[in-house]
Parts: structure tokens; sequence; C-alpha cells
């Protein structure tokens, strides 16, 4: 049987402070009037019943995530004891839903995308079933370079597969890391790469078996959770694996390994949301190129974005600035360090009495 897996346990640093750890940009209305998880799941439900979409996040989400998604059963609610990163946590849902139906093919979404097209989607995933199903393989999204993006990992496109649909579908040559804008830039003067969009599709099976050969340590964490999985201690003992486990993403720990894996080079508008600039689309500007949401007056400002909150945001001879009001916080980020934001959440971490504020 075919499930969905949407991962909802991350901060979404980047989205800093509007998005904190007590309520992270999944659960926040960003782009139009539902939350970005709650579109999400709208959007897979065309393709999937409800019954067979899944949830993976953590206890302190749980109660946000029934709120939002009142349709989502609550045994399709799967809870993560600590953020191990993908690796963990799509292995950990696949042993879920393995030991479920051991028959059963996954569609992996991240909670915080923004899709256009939801019929080419609808399509686009039924596709890659077909292939999963039928090839064995691992397959992903990949989308087509709009721009030489740094935020983002490539996927580079081998031999085309055949008579699966209309959506062109291709072996992976090679996953790349984020490059710099100069190797962005050849890459997409090439045309043979595409964006990772971290949406995968497999079976179940198959995903253990490529976890199994590339992360044999978490493999071996994920066979133990699995005995213990219906048990009266099931929560304490999946717990004390996870303590063992060291993170690391699926990207790193399988895919960029794999032999395994297919890609389908998709036709709908994508944006993962991943940067405040990365709004810029879905607001209007003013005629100095700002962009102003909430209460604001200025003078002599060009191309900010500024966000408030209840107080009144009042700017004169600024420019290419990022402003967001949080109420107890203030950001001020120049637009061409927006990646720097997750830098600065880390630093507050770990200095004294400020963690209130991450």
């Amino acid at each position: 049987m075919d499930y969905a897996l949407i991962m909802s346990g991350g901060m979404g640093t980047r989205f800093w402070p509007r998005s904190r750890y007590s309520m992270p940009k999944q659960f926040l209305r960003t782009v139009g009037n539902k939350t970005m998880i709650q579109y999400t799941v709208g959007r897979i439900s065309k393709c999937l019943p409800y019954d067979n979409i899944c949830i993976v996040t953590n206890k302190d989400y749980v109660r946000t995530v029934k709120r939002q998604l009142p349709k989502i059963k609550d045994e399709n609610i799967f809870l993560e004891p600590f953020n191990k990163e993908t690796a963990t946590c799509i292995g950990f849902a696949a042993i879920k839903l393995y030991k479920r139906d051991p028959d059963a093919v996954m569609v992996v979404l991240p909670s915080d995308h923004v899709i256009q097209n939801t019929d080419e989607f609808r399509k686009t995933i039924n596709e890659a079933l077909r292939i999963a199903k039928s090839e064995d393989l691992m397959v992903t999204m990949g989308v087509v370079p709009q721009r030489p993006e740094t935020a983002y990992g490539y996927i580079e496109i081998g031999r085309e597969i055949d008579g699966y649909g209309d959506i062109p579908a291709f072996m992976v040559k090679r996953f790349t890391e984020k490059p710099n804008k100069t190797i962005a830039q050849i890459f997409l003067n090439k045309g043979t790469f595409l964006w990772n969009s971290g949406m995968f599709v497999w079976k179940a099976s198959v995903l253990l078996q490529e976890i199994n050969k590339y992360l044999p340590e978490l493999y071996n964490n994920l066979m133990s959770m699995s005995k213990v999985i219906g048990s009266p201690d099931e929560d304490e003992l999946i717990k004390k694996e996870y303590k063992k486990i060291d993170g690391i993403s699926i990207d790193y720990g399988v895919m960029e390994r794999s032999m395994n894996t297919a890609v389908l080079k998709t036709r709908f508008e994508w944006d993962d949301i991943g940067s405040w600039n990365a709004l810029e689309k879905y607001y209007m500007k003013d005629d100095d190129d700002n962009i102003i949401n909430g209460l604001c007056s200025t003078i002599d400002t060009k191309n900010c974005m500024i966000f408030g909150d209840n107080r009144l945001i009042a700017t004169i001879g600024v420019s290419n600035l990022i402003v967001v009001d949080a109420g107890d916080i203030m950001l001020i980020c120049d637009r061409e360090r927006d990646q720097d934001i997750k830098e600065m959440v880390k630093q507050l971490s770990s200095q004294r009495g400020f963690d209130k504020f991450i």
C-alpha cells in the first residue's frame, strides 16, 4: 500500500525569529491563509487517502499537529524522542510502516514547501510511485534551476528511463552538496543539473536495504526499535536506541552514495521557503522595491523586507535590509546575509540566558 510521510519535527532556524522552537515555520501561515503543513497535507490528500497520511514529529508538537490536522489518525503520528537528522527520522518511520505493511511504499515530503500546480504534483507523485514499485529504485523529485542558487543541493542526471509517463525520468549520475555561486552558475549553464527538492518515493523495504548497506550502525538501531514496536515499553526503549545514534541526513548518509536512485524532472513550481528572501515573490512591492507587512513608515528606504508585529517600524535612509519584529525579538539583517540567520540562532543557543529567544 502507498503511504505519505510528512516530516515535521524541524525548527526552521533560517526563518527565525518568527520560526521558534515553540512554533516552527511549518505551523505558521507564511504564504496564504493556511499553515505550511496544512497546505502539504492538503496537496498529498489529492493522491492518497487521509488514512494513509503519516506525520513524523516530536512530543512538543503533537498537540499542534492534532489541532491543525484533525483528519490525521493518532496512530499515524510518529513521535521521535530526539532530532537525529533525516536519515534517522525517515528510517524510524520506515520500520513503523514496514511492521504495519511489508509492501509499504513511502512518499516522503518535507512539511514546509510551496508548490503551485497541484495537478502536476499529483501526476509526478503517481509516476514516481510506478517507478519505485516496478524498478525497486529510490526516486527523488528534481526541480529545474531558475537561478544559480547556493542554498540547495543539486542532482546531475544520467541516462533517461522510458515507459512510465510523460514526466522525464533519469537515473541519477550524482548528488552534490550546496555549491558556491561560481559552481552553481556552472551547473545552471550545463543544463544537466536539477535542484534537490528533498522529496522522495521508495519502498520501505528498499530504503531499509540501502540504510543497511551504507549506514549499518543506524540499521542495527532501527532493527532494535522494530522489535519493540507495539510493546508496553516501546517509547522508553526507542528513546534508549535514539541516544546511541549519531545523526546524519538522508542525502549525505544514503542518497549521495547509493547507485539505486532515479530522479523525475518535475514541471510544477516549487519553493522550499528556506529563507526570508525566498518570500520575495509572494508579496507586493512598493515603488522603492520594499516589501512591507505590518505597521511601517519609511523615508528613503529601498529594497527592504519589513515584517512588523504590533509595533510601528520606522526606517530612514536604509536599503537592502530584512527587518522582522517578533514581539520580544527584533531582527535586522543585510539581505545578502540571510543565510547567516542560522548561525545567529546557533550563537544564541550557546549564550547563557538567551535560550528563551530560540
